[in-house]
């Protein structure tokens, strides 16, 4: 798997954002994005999937966090490919709380085959993280739930789905939300209207509300501050 995007904190690191891409994209896909809106404090950590043939497009070689054999939601799925992908997701935040980092100011997110990624690794990792981005996606392996959950109940999810999504098909990201609600806590599912199988403006302004929210980050008083060294210079 080839060297991550990594973005650095602007002032003195105190969280990590671990973010997953979808099919075929790379990590340099979402890094500028997600620069633009994570608190000062954050890194951003963006990987790039290692290059695998993917059943879903004819053995085509392409970034894929395993394989996909179809995208029908009770269809078979790459079991040890999910696992192989989700140890090298706990590899990362590992690193991050062997540097200092504590595991509950950790957030794991992506988008499609990477959120899946992010929400199947989030639950399967035995320390309490910040929370979990996981856009246009589904919960892989979700039959094995909520046995092979054993994270805390009470871990944040944000799940966000275009009702226009033609890839991953909104009815799919439902399904996935109204499960998770039965053995977690906190789970948050956002509709956005008209959107197909991308981001949004709207979206990731939800993101960074959310980021900022579990990591305890007050936008206003830093614009506020900057205001008046403005001012007094």
């Amino acid at each position: 798997m080839s060297a991550p995007v990594i973005i650095e904190a602007t002032v003195k690191q105190t969280a990590t954002l671990i973010f997953m891409h979808g099919l075929g994209d790379t990590g340099h896909g979402w890094s500028s994005a997600l620069a633009a809106i994570r608190p000062p404090f954050m890194k951003v950590i963006c990987p790039t999937a290692p290059t695998q043939p993917v059943s879903l497009n004819a053995g085509f070689r392409m970034p894929s966090w395993f394989d996909l054999k179809t995208l029908d939601i009770s269809g078979p799925e790459d079991e040890p490919g999910i696992q192989a992908a989700r140890d090298n997701v706990h590899g990362m935040i590992q690193k991050e709380v062997s540097a200092g980092i504590p595991a509950n100011r950790i957030v794991i997110g992506g988008f499609s085959q990477g959120g899946a990624l992010a929400l199947y690794s989030a639950l399967t990792y035995d320390q309490p993280l910040a929370g979990v981005v996981a856009l246009s996606c589904w919960l892989p392996l979700h039959k094995q739930f909520p046995g092979a959950k054993v994270n805390s109940d009470d871990v944040p999810i944000f799940q966000a789905h275009g009702d226009y999504d033609p890839v991953v098909p909104y009815k799919f990201g439902q399904l996935s939300a109204s499960l998770l609600k039965s053995f977690m806590k906190n789970v948050t599912f956002k509709t956005y209207n008209g959107l197909s199988h991308s981001s949004s403006d709207d979206e990731m302004d939800d993101v960074k509300d959310i980021i900022s929210k579990w990591t305890h980050w007050d936008n206003s008083q830093t614009m506020a501050r900057k205001a008046q060294c403005c001012q007094i210079s």
